[in-house]
């Protein structure tokens, strides 16, 4: 049974930092992608940032610059370090997993918090 374990979200301060990490379990094919959305109240699901395989990365425009995505291959662990938040990066991420074959697994989400 594949599971992917979010942690690292929270109340931070604007221009302060947070670092998510996702942790997954129960995958013995190789992944694709891996990577973080996010959902703020009243909004679509947004991709925030995603790394394949190969180490491509690629993010939203509006965190560009302040996030950056890392995955550890060998703990099937991928991170997404966010500096510089600001209120309008409050929202909950979800953590998403793409494997061969095209199959997509998520995680239950994490709340992270901009606020003074």
């Amino acid at each position: 049974q594949v599971q992917l374990v979010e942690s690292g979200g929270g109340l931070v301060q604007p221009g302060g930092s947070l670092r998510l990490s996702c942790a997954a379990s129960g995958i013995f094919s190789d992944i694709n992608r891996m990577g973080w959305f996010r959902q703020a109240p009243g909004k679509e699901r947004e991709l925030v940032a995603l790394i394949t395989r190969w180490g491509t990365t690629d993010y939203t425009d509006s965190v560009k610059g302040r996030f950056t995505i890392s995955r550890d291959h060998a703990e099937n662990t991928v991170y997404l370090q966010m500096n510089s938040l600001k209120p309008e990066d409050t929202a909950v991420y979800y953590c998403n997993v793409i494997i061969r074959g095209d199959y997509t697994y998520w995680g239950r989400g994490t709340q992270v918090t901009v606020s003074s």
